[in-house]
């Protein structure tokens, strides 16, 4: 008997070192943590650590331009500018923007852009002049007649987006001038008015009097209550990987007319490290896939934990503790282009909601005020949100709604974990026997987090019962396994998902496509309105 019970400690032993091992080896695999945990070790003042990790990777992989760009970074800490440009001009030759080191980290990088050395390297490049356009424009906020433009400049300087019919140039129309702003981390967002609904623009950026544009159009949203049809693209995931940033022009090639990242967007994981934070978005801006990408696709974003903070945490009830959160949230609206944030300064977050046509969208914060899953009353959402996003659903007549989570809503998508809404089951009872109680139909949820695209079904004694689709491997390496609780995973390789509606048809409806990278349609899901309704009661006319 003693034999046996030592058997089976051997054998949990073995599985956990296995399982422990497995784990090591898959984030040594993940290139999204590379150059930014060496970031993370240079803004920390570990110079020596962060070149040796730098170099041992540049030994296996000699042409990686972000470590090239994280040793010109490290070098000119340590005062030895003439080895930091060197590795900026090897960069650069190797095909690395210039912009790259004029957008930053700016105060990081003061020892080199500040060099006498530097500053010749910039007259190269052509890039000293304050009209560089570093990042963007980036599309979003639209509506049936405005749309949003969010730019960032080397410099503070002018900006104005000239506009017109796609189909009729000769009537221009001008935006307002407006100029990017040092304590937005040089960034602006300009407004444009007077627009058509469902009308396909195009436009042009002029920054500092110097017009930037290579075709960029865009389409107006149907006006709210339209019956229409439209597609749009989601999902998370979005680990920088360059061999993987190719699936921004295989979503770029369907047209959609938004896309909707639902987090883990770039992969932070320093919440007290502002530097390594806009880095980490500065990398993915600087991607011409994701440039072309974001030009003619309206750009909605949340974040999930490794955006926010670190893996699987949370901000907890207090708008300001821990310090660190409303600096976190301001770097987030540097770097996106949402209608708004959450409650503003004075309830900040992330949710918000928009329409197109006769659908509304619900993207909520799952992280900003969520508390410990093992609290009595344990909440993702915070009082705020929940009684904000109840009223909203409520209130919408729209044939769909939208609702979309940063993690899964279904039970069994992760298992042995509190993360997801199984960790706070009360109040996703409440919000879904909310929907029951006022006879809401038409609800549709999104998810992402796990790293594959499922289809869950939901169900619901007293309503109709509930699908729910994820999509969260957009770049990533890293892959999580299929669950059998669902009615389909897919998770070979990166994908996204598609959502077209059409609302235009007797009983209207929406199928779901889970897209690889290699723009090969590997599932289709389609739901009816019919299906999302309440049975009439007996007493119901």
């Amino acid at each position: 008997m003693r034999a046996k019970k030592i058997s089976g400690i051997l054998v949990f032993a073995c599985l956990t070192l296995l399982s422990i091992f497995v784990i090591v080896i898959n984030s040594a695999e993940q290139y999204k943590l590379k150059a930014r945990d060496a970031m993370a070790q240079i803004v920390d003042g570990k110079y020596d650590k962060a070149i040796k990790s730098l170099k041992d990777y540049l030994k296996i992989h000699p042409d990686d331009l972000e470590s090239m760009y994280g040793l010109a970074v490290a070098y000119s800490h340590q005062n030895d500018i003439g080895k930091a440009i060197s590795y900026a001009m090897q960069a650069t030759d190797s095909g690395l923007p210039f912009g790259r080191f004029l957008a930053g980290p700016r105060e990081l990088l003061t020892p080199l852009t500040g060099s006498a050395d530097f500053k010749q390297l910039a007259q190269k490049h052509s890039a000293a002049h304050v009209s560089e356009l570093l990042h963007g424009p980036m599309l979003g906020s639209v509506t049936d007649s405005t749309a949003k433009f969010w730019v960032r400049t080397a410099n503070e300087v002018p900006v104005q987006i000239d506009i017109c019919e796609l189909e009729n140039r000769d009537s221009v129309i001008k935006s307002p001038i407006v100029r990017t702003d040092k304590n937005k981390d040089f960034t602006t967002v300009i407004t444009v008015q007077g627009l058509k609904p469902d009308t396909r623009y195009w436009y042009s950026v002029m920054v500092d009097n110097v017009s930037w544009s290579t075709g960029w159009v865009f389409r107006t949203f149907p006006s709210p209550g339209t019956k229409t049809k439209f597609k749009i693209g989601f999902g998370g995931g979005a680990g920088y990987t360059p061999q993987h940033e190719r699936m921004w022009n295989t979503i770029a090639g369907h047209n959609p007319i938004a896309f909707l990242f639902l987090g883990d967007n770039v992969y932070i994981d320093n919440p007290t490290r502002p530097a390594v934070q806009q880095y980490c978005y500065y990398r993915r801006q600087s991607r011409p896939e994701f440039r072309n990408f974001v030009t003619s696709t309206a750009i909605y974003a949340i974040w999930d934990d490794h955006d926010f903070t670190t893996n699987d945490g949370r901000g907890g009830p207090q708008i300001n503790e821990p310090s660190w959160k409303i600096p976190v949230w301001n770097v987030f609206r540097d770097n996106w282009n949402n209608p708004y944030y959450g409650g503003g300064k004075n309830q900040p977050g992330c949710w918000f909601d928009f329409s197109i046509g006769d659908v509304d969208f619900f993207l909520l914060d799952c992280r900003f005020y969520r508390t410990s899953p093992r609290d009595r009353n344990p909440s993702m959402l915070g009082p705020v949100q929940k009684k904000w996003l109840l009223e909203k659903l409520k209130a919408s007549t729209a044939t769909f709604k939208v609702l979309a989570s940063s993690v899964p809503w279904a039970f069994g998508t992760k298992p042995g974990s509190l993360d997801t809404w199984e960790g706070y089951k009360k109040e996703r009872e409440e919000i879904f026997s909310y929907f029951e109680e006022n006879r809401i139909s038409g609800v549709i949820l999104l998810s992402a987090d796990r790293h594959r695209s499922d289809v869950w079904k939901i169900k619901r004694p007293k309503g109709y019962d509930l699908y729910e689709f994820e999509s969260s491997k957009l770049t990533n390496i890293h892959t999580h396994r299929l669950m059998p609780g669902a009615l389909f995973g897919y998770n070979e390789t990166c994908s996204f998902g598609m959502l077209t509606f059409d609302t235009t048809c007797p009983d209207p409806n929406v199928t779901y496509e889970i897209i690889n990278i290699d723009d090969e349609i590997v599932h289709t899901f389609s739901l009816r309105k019919s299906q999302l309704t309440h049975k009439k009661a007996n007493n119901d006319s």
